[in-house]
């Protein structure tokens, strides 16, 4: 046993453990930003995006939007996992209610990272913006709460011919969404 300064009984310095905390993994084309709430005593105001002839302002990387969704998620559901193959689709993702225990599974053929899975918790209270490429399988679990979902894409859906691919909730394991006992 490792020497401490202060000392334990032994039923508890033999099982006692000392987290890590490596860097995250990254995805290439995987972006985040921080979006600002600001608060008063009527309320929030907070801005998505800002647009001009190029497509959203001031981010980290280039999307131009051809739709905006939103999607509301019962509590607890896992709605996984899905990617777009049959042409380009990117998306920006934000919630604004609840959260979101979002994962990212980069499956594309040659990237610098394929099989690097990255999770991710979003929260209406400190909203980010993620950006997920094409060829990256994602998929969320809403919380206790369920969540609400914003969602801009560079390519407008088609209920014809929808451009979502499917795995099963499980395909990258079970563990993905066990939670996490600490």
């Amino acid at each position: 046993m490792p020497e401490h300064t202060i000392k334990l009984a032994p039923e508890y310095a033999q099982e006692l453990k000392f987290e890590t905390y490596p860097a995250a993994p990254q995805i290439d084309g995987v972006w985040f930003h921080a979006l600002k709430k600001n608060r008063s005593e009527n309320g929030a105001f907070m801005e998505y995006v800002r647009l001009d002839e190029q497509g959203v302002q001031s981010l980290p990387g280039q999307l131009t939007p051809r739709q905006i969704s939103v999607s509301w998620a019962a509590p607890k559901r896992i709605n996984a996992f899905h990617i777009h193959v049959k042409q380009e689709q990117n998306e920006i993702w934000c919630v604004l209610q609840g959260q979101l225990m979002i994962w990212l599974v980069d499956c594309r053929a040659g990237s610098p990272t394929l099989g690097v899975k990255r999770k991710l918790v979003f929260s209406g209270e400190q909203p980010m913006m993620v950006h997920i490429p094409s060829g990256v399988a994602h998929g969320y679990q809403a919380g206790e709460q369920g969540a609400t979902l914003l969602y801009t894409m560079d390519a407008q859906f088609d209920i014809t011919d929808p451009n979502e691919g499917r795995l099963p909730w499980n395909h990258f394991g079970d563990d993905l969404w066990a939670e996490d006992m600490g």
